[in-house]
């Protein structure tokens, strides 16, 4: 994160702004005291979604909440210029970008660059509302603040499955980050994985446990060949809630198509799965958990 107060990219789909019940707002309105006493950050809003708050009054009169334009005029573009600017008072530390993906805008080329330059430069890219409760609430503890009793249940590994997902490329850095944090993701439920990706982490648990009756990690047949599809409806269906998905952002990939079905699934059950994308994100994510753990 950069120096200073924290910046963060927002926007949300039409479906996730609009009306007294939309996810933006339920995101922020429990928030508004403790980001205006506490948190402090500043906010870089594309139009819309600024719009969508100054309806609602969330917010009013927050001196770090800036207008950004609206997106068909630049304003998402600003937003990924934000994520790659060195200078770090233009510099921006998160984007939550609550994310309809039935809304078409979504795959045009600013919101694939977002996503993309996000990967690259590990800036946690947080596009749904399960994410953005979680990442404020673990916002919250790295302040000081006492953790809200209410996400307790989110919180309880020991009833939920966490799929891990790499590209090739990205095999190897996904097992040494399981190994460092082995102990972390043995307290969930049960693992999943693509096929490939799932065969070293369960060589890994026998390296580190001895071996097994029951495999560490289930899996589903590689990504190519279906797997992808496998772990999505396991989200869909509400038998996974988490991806840890470390991501290649400068391969084309055939099966681009298979890919985009997990982060798809996880925006349709967008109350209730998340989605990391880099290893720097997981890591914190892991520490934050951590952390919050402590603070009981």
């Amino acid at each position: 994160m950069a120096r200073g107060r924290l910046r963060i990219g927002l926007v949300a789909s039409r479906l996730h702004r609009d009306g007294p019940d939309a996810a933006l707002l339920r995101l922020l309105a429990p928030l508004e005291q403790d980001l205006r006493a506490t948190l402090k950050p500043e906010f870089l809003v594309v139009g819309q979604t600024f719009d969508a708050l100054a309806e609602a009054r969330v917010l009013e009169g927050y001196d770090g909440l800036h207008r950004l334009p609206a997106r068909r005029d630049g304003g998402l573009i600003h937003l990924v210029a934000g994520v790659v600017a060195e200078a770090p008072e233009r510099s921006l530390d998160a984007i939550v970008y609550l994310l309809d993906p039935d809304d078409p805008t979504s795959v045009f080329p600013e919101g694939q660059a977002l996503k993309r330059e996000c990967v690259i430069h590990e800036v946690p890219f947080v596009s749904t509302l399960a994410h953005a409760s979680e990442w404020f609430e673990l916002l919250r503890i790295s302040h000081g603040l006492p953790r809200n009793p209410t996400f307790d249940p989110w919180f309880d590994f020991g009833r939920q499955r966490v799929a891990l997902v790499a590209h090739d490329a990205r095999k190897d850095a996904m097992r040494e980050f399981v190994r460092a944090h082995f102990e972390f993701f043995d307290r969930f439920e049960g693992r999943i994985a693509t096929g490939t990706t799932g065969g070293l982490l369960n060589a890994l648990a026998d390296e580190i446990r001895g071996p097994r009756t029951a495999p560490w990690v289930r899996r589903f047949r590689s990504g190519p060949v279906g797997g992808d599809a496998e772990i999505a409806l396991e989200i869909l269906q509400g038998r996974c809630q988490r991806i840890v998905f470390f991501e290649d952002p400068h391969v084309a990939r055939e099966h681009e198509a298979d890919i985009q079905l997990l982060e798809r699934s996880a925006r349709i059950a967008s109350g209730r799965a998340t989605c990391v994308s880099d290893e720097a994100t997981a890591a914190r994510w892991v520490a934050g958990c951590e952390a919050r753990e402590a603070a009981r």
